[in-house]
């Protein structure tokens, strides 16, 4: 199933099951008004928006009205936890080559991660909302996955049974703020601004055999200024499923329903794939002329990340952004 958050000015807005071909949703008041309450107790209420789901699909539904990727919030637009982790190991070798620092081997054996701000989501037509140029801004196509309760200690398997939803994600960095911050030894702060995700959040079956080895095996694609820059595979080169990535998470403590996890940003070996960061670009520059030639970007840009299945239909809406100065 599917399932948005749609503006409704407050602060969660109004939860509707959408069709699987994005163009209809309906509103689901009568089961549950915000999707918090649905992933507290997911196995009560679940089986009813299923029901609605179906019902949209086989166009039965009672009240459809057609859906606007635009008036969307995050589907969680605040969450009692956001995980990011980094996957993707070449992203993560690429950028300490450039800087000429060796790769620790434990990083091939343990996850990096670090927790990013949670109460102030975005939706995925939200503006890029940054102070200054000069901060060097940078979209991160990722994967993010939302949580049931994951009990300390939890192994992978274990962790993966709690996946309730999967949802696409622009991670912002602002890259020139990111070298001071972690050079004070307690992480990123002031470098990861607010973080947009897809218009929809889905469930695991929706992906079908996409959704195998507890990782989503279809391109992610990004545009940006309207120049398709990558479509890397994510199940190729990711090293920690997602079932790692929860499971490093509950090594010390427990982790409650409304917790999005993120896969770090996509990156494939294969460098026709393209990339899903300018920095990534930039690093490949470095490597190989000793010099960053792509720039980040300026306030007017845009990027829009999509995911599309087997038959070319777009999984979770577009993540479609521009950038803006801060008034």
């Amino acid at each position: 199933m599917k399932l948005a958050t749609l503006k409704d000015g407050s602060r969660d807005g109004q939860l509707v099951v959408v069709s699987r071909d994005l163009k209809t949703a309906h509103f689901v008041n009568d089961v549950a008004g915000k999707l918090q309450t649905v992933l507290d107790d997911w196995n009560f209420y679940a089986p009813q928006l299923q029901d609605v789901y179906d019902a949209l699909n086989a166009g039965r539904a009672r009240h459809p009205f057609a859906f606007d990727p635009k008036a969307c919030m995050a589907p969680l637009p605040r969450a009692y936890q956001w995980a990011d982790g980094s996957a993707y190991v070449n992203h993560v070798e690429l950028v300490r080559r450039a800087r000429g620092a060796e790769m620790p081997p434990e990083f091939w054996t343990d996850p990096l991660m670090y927790q990013g701000g949670s109460d102030d989501m975005i939706g995925p037509h939200d503006d890029i909302v940054c102070a200054s140029e000069a901060f060097g801004i940078d979209f991160e196509a990722e994967i993010a996955v939302i949580t049931g309760d994951v009990k300390m200690g939890a192994k992978p398997e274990q962790a993966a049974d709690a996946i309730r939803l999967i949802m696409l994600a622009n991670d912002v960095s602002l890259r020139n703020l990111i070298p001071a911050e972690l050079g004070k030894g307690f992480g990123f702060f002031q470098s990861k601004p607010a973080t947009a995700f897809s218009p929809v959040a889905v469930t695991p079956d929706e992906l079908g055999e996409a959704w195998r080895e507890r990782r989503v095996h279809l391109p992610m694609t990004v545009h940006w200024n309207s120049k398709k820059v990558g479509a890397p595979d994510c199940g190729t080169d990711m090293v920690f499923d997602f079932g790692q990535l929860i499971a490093h998470i509950c090594k010390t403590r427990n982790v409650r329903a409304g917790s999005i996890v993120g896969s770090g940003t996509i990156s494939n070996v294969d460098r026709s794939k393209g990339y899903c960061c300018i920095a990534e670009k930039r690093m490949l520059e470095i490597i190989d002329g000793g010099q960053p030639v792509t720039g980040f970007m300026k306030f007017g840009d845009a990027v829009k990340i999509e995911m599309f299945d087997a038959q070319s239909r777009s999984v979770f809406g577009a993540i479609d952004q521009l950038v803006s100065a801060k008034n």
